[in-house]
């Protein structure tokens, strides 16, 4: 097949990829609301097929383009859509169990290629010089794979801060209504005093402990991915500039990023940080996240200009 017929397959199953994923957060929310297993089922088939059209638009992409598929920031963002949806289900839904969430994960990856579609469109061309090494293979797939993580990780953490106001609330209403006595502990006449695990689920999100594990797990693992990403890429630009490090805008973010994220996992291990003052941070990690990926590579002049 030539290149334009490649072309013309990847755009093809971009299209049905994010109608597909499209449509997989509109059954996805509608589970959320209506706890329906048919629509579950319905969200996740989408959801499947959403990912196989990505898979099917990078392969067409790097036949068009002679080369790996993550040599811009349209490719970046379609590489990134698909390991979001690959992620929710195999780590989310298939390992944790949780099928509650699955809109906003389907909204993390529309969003993203909707991104790549309306800021970053541009046909499969070679590589400029700076990108020819075998050291963008390591480091685009390492920054690509820890942007999927931590961003599933920071839109879970915002449905634990929802869940975990609502709990609060709750407790301080029945508390409010029954409260536990003052003096010794519950008897057989006095109702033992409320606890998060008592409370019923709001729209099935699952109880905000178990969010909070969730969302920690996938930023303890993109950390350490986004770590090595960051080392690759100084070791890169020593090959490709001369220099390890210049603090051009996307390595400033970059670190910045990592320095949030660093504090997050540190406040939880040191200091015993649990609950909103560490999702608070990871919050910041996630804009900071969104800075290093958007804003950089949008309104800021730098080196890694190529990649738009």
């Amino acid at each position: 097949m030539s290149v334009t017929e490649w072309t013309r397959v990847a755009n093809a199953a971009f299209d049905v990829a994010l109608f597909s994923l499209i449509g997989a957060m509109v059954a996805g929310f509608a589970y959320l609301a209506f706890r329906h297993g048919a629509l579950s089922a319905l969200s996740r088939a989408a959801g499947m097929l959403g990912a196989a059209a990505c898979l099917v638009a990078i392969v067409g992409r790097g036949l068009a383009a002679g080369r790996t598929p993550w040599g811009n920031m349209y490719e970046y963002s379609l590489v990134m859509g698909f390991l979001v949806v690959v992620g929710h289900l195999v780590l989310v839904e298939g390992r944790a169990k949780v099928r509650t969430v699955a809109g906003f994960s389907y909204a993390f990856a529309v969003l993203t290629l909707a991104m790549a579609t309306l800021f970053f469109d541009v046909g499969p061309a070679p590589l400029v010089p700076a990108l020819n090494s075998y050291w963008r293979q390591i480091h685009v797939t390492a920054m690509i794979t820890a942007s999927s993580l931590l961003g599933l990780g920071c839109v879970i953490t915002m449905l634990y801060l929802v869940k975990e106001r609502w709990e609060a609330r709750e407790l301080a209403r029945l508390h409010a209504q029954d409260p536990p006595p003052i003096m010794g502990g519950s008897t057989a006449d006095e109702p033992a005093a409320a606890d998060p695990s008592t409370l019923p689920r709001r729209g099935g999100l699952p109880a905000a402990a178990t969010l909070d594990r969730l969302a920690y797990r996938f930023i303890a693992f993109g950390f350490p991915v986004w770590t090595f990403g960051v080392i690759c890429g100084a070791i890169w630009a020593q090959d490709a500039w001369g220099r390890y490090w210049g603090w051009d805008p996307k390595e400033t973010w970059s670190f910045i990023t990592w320095v949030i994220f660093a504090g997050y996992l540190h406040a939880r291990a040191t200091s015993g940080w649990r609950g909103a003052r560490a999702a608070a941070i990871a919050l910041v990690g996630f804009v900071s996240l969104l800075v290093t990926y958007y804003a950089v590579n949008l309104w800021i002049a730098g080196l890694h200009s190529y990649s738009t």
